[in-house]
């Protein structure tokens, strides 16, 4: 279910975009505002990246084969990493842009056409991250996420944009388009390091939040058999979690028993952690692999409950 929700929305997102190149396209010609031409040029951005979206989720969710084990999650990552280079580029290109009609100077025209096409792009940006924002609390997708981190941004560029028409047209403020050309520019560096942040944690295989991981002991510490929990890594991949420890059990248990226990414990942490991998593996109560190691030997449980 979440790597279809994922899919409709990457496909959302390219058909939104199609619309809002075709409307800015038309308006940027009729106005010559180039606050208008970076609000397109956001657009196309996010075609391609809205494009690149579609293919990281189709093969993030593809089954795990024999040179990935771990499946192929982290190709939503690297599709994050690809949009952040070219947010950050478009910024670049219409900073340029501004600062040279700062220069040249000059006034837009036919304001009402770029108002209207603005307006017309906000109420379909608006309706796209809506359903965004759904899809992301579903699935934790992180190249859906990027991707909604540039339209939560069009948002912005477009009330951007009729600010800047209204103030150079209107009111008569020369250079105001200009100078929220250079703004827009600004944001979208801003947005291009804000999406980039899950996505290097992603490639990097960054611990879970603590509130998570503390969650996470919680639940394995109910099971009576457990002596302590050691060793407790954790990291995501696209839209799995993974999450290895070792626990300490009577070392006179039977194979048998242990294997029950660890089965019961799977069970009981997959139904508040659906979707996350686990791998556990069983020492004898008392058992020190690396002594003097805190981030292999500390007990978990006992952090928890504060009796370490």
């Amino acid at each position: 279910m979440s790597a279809t929700l994922a899919h409709r929305a990457a496909r959302a997102s390219v058909a939104t975009a199609i619309i809002l190149i075709a409307i800015k396209l038309a308006a940027a010609i009729a106005t010559g505002s180039v606050a208008m031409l970076a609000s397109l040029t956001d657009s196309s951005i996010d075609l391609v990246a809205s494009m690149a979206t579609l293919f990281a989720v189709r093969f993030a969710t593809q089954p795990a084969d024999h040179n990935h084990r771990f499946g192929h999650g982290k190709a939503e990552a690297l599709v994050a990493l690809l949009q952040v280079a070219l947010i950050a580029a478009s910024a670049v290109a219409i900073g340029a842009r501004a600062l040279a009609q700062w220069r040249g100077g000059g006034p837009v025209s036919d304001a009402g056409i770029g108002i209207g096409a603005s307006i017309a792009a906000m109420v379909a940006t608006a309706a796209l991250i809506a359903y965004q924002r759904h899809v992301i609390a579903r699935t934790g997708s992180v190249a859906i996420r990027a991707d909604y981190v540039h339209y939560q941004s069009d948002l912005a560029v477009n009330a951007a944009v009729i600010a800047a028409l209204l103030l150079d047209q209107v009111l008569g403020l020369r250079g105001a388009d200009a100078l929220f050309g250079v703004g827009i520019a600004g944001w979208l560096m801003w947005g291009a390091w804000a999406a980039s942040r899950a996505a290097v944690d992603q490639l990097m295989d960054t611990e879970w939040p603590e509130e998570k991981r503390r969650r996470f002991v919680a639940v394995a510490s109910r099971h009576p058999e457990l002596r302590g929990l050691h060793d407790l890594r954790t990291r995501t991949s696209g839209a799995t979690d993974f999450a290895q420890f070792h626990i300490w059990m009577d070392p006179q248990m039977t194979v048998a028993a242990a294997h029950d226990v660890v089965a019961e414990l799977e069970r009981c942490l997959a139904a508040e952690f659906p979707g996350t991998e686990i791998l556990i593996h069983i020492d004898p109560e008392g058992q020190v692999d690396e002594p003097g190691n805190p981030l292999v030997e500390a007990d978990e449980i006992a952090k928890l409950k504060g009796t370490v």
